[in-house]
This record gives C-alpha cells, sequence and structure tokens, in this order.
C-alpha cells in the first residue's frame, strides 16, 4: 500500500521536461497502492503587465505537459486529474489548489537553474517549503544529479 503521504498528491508541472522527470521519480514511489494525483500547471499572470504569451498558447502547453503526466500515470492505474491554473504568486496558487483538494502532500522535483536565476525569480521551492500547511516533498532530479 502507497504511504499515506503520498496517498492524494498535488503534482505541480512546468513543461514536458519537468513533467518526464517528475513523473519517472513519483511513479515508483505511487505503484504499489495507487493514489491519487492532481497534475497542476500554473500560469503565471503578469499582474497588471502584458503576458508573454496568449493564455491560448499557454494552455495548448498545459494540454501537452498534461498528456505526458497521463500517459506516464495513467497507465499504471494512478487515479489522475488535471487543472490548468492562473495566479501572479505560483507557490500561493499551487497550495491554494492543494488545500482545495484537501492533498496528503505536494511533491514535485527541483527545477533547474542557476542559484541567481532562482533568487532573481523568487524561487517557486522557497515559497512552497516557507509557506506550506501540509508536507511538501522535493523527490531528486536524476537528470541534474547525474548531469
Amino acid at each position: 500500500m502507497t504511504d499515506t503521504l503520498l496517498q492524494r498528491i498535488v503534482l505541480p508541472v512546468a513543461s514536458e521536461e519537468d513533467a518526464e522527470a517528475t513523473c519517472e521519480q513519483v511513479l515508483p514511489r505511487l505503484r504499489d497502492g495507487g493514489g491519487e494525483v492532481l497534475a497542476v500547471h500554473v500560469v503565471e499572470k503578469a499582474g497588471g503587465a502584458p503576458d508573454k504569451a496568449s493564455v491560448e498558447q499557454r494552455e495548448e502547453a498545459a494540454r501537452d505537459i498534461f498528456a505526458v503526466v497521463g500517459e506516464t500515470l495513467a497507465a499504471d492505474g494512478i487515479d489522475l486529474e488535471t487543472r490548468i491554473l492562473y495566479g501572479t504568486d505560483v507557490a500561493e496558487t499551487i497550495l491554494d489548489a492543494a488545500d482545495e483538494f484537501d492533498a496528503s502532500a505536494v511533491v514535485f522535483t527541483p527545477r533547474g537553474g542557476s542559484r541567481w536565476l532562482k533568487l532573481l525569480t523568487s524561487d517557486t521551492t522557497t515559497g512552497l517549503v516557507q509557506n506550506a500547511d501540509r508536507p511538501v516533498v522535493v523527490l531528486p532530479d536524476e537528470a541534474e544529479a547525474n548531469g
């Protein structure tokens, strides 16, 4: 049976590559007992500034990302729901979805990038860890660890 920590998780995914890396790490941990997964992709709103891409372009990208997640998790019989979320604060938006989904944890692999880039972009990982009201599970990114 799956650990109760991973029984009902929110799985944030930012890109197709991120979805592949995240699913590769989470799948072995969910395989034995199933569990429920809410995969989310946050379309970050600019908060008054012009958006970088149209909403339609971002929604199409989210559907492509969810296709990667679906191909990986659904094939193993894991209950999967997907949601496109919109917000100016990515971490807060993810945590709000976790609350609404009544998630047992938020689970993800860290995104690549230099420490300077993370500092300048107000690192979502930090926001998730510092503001969470439930466990946040950070899985290793094998590609980053081996690269």
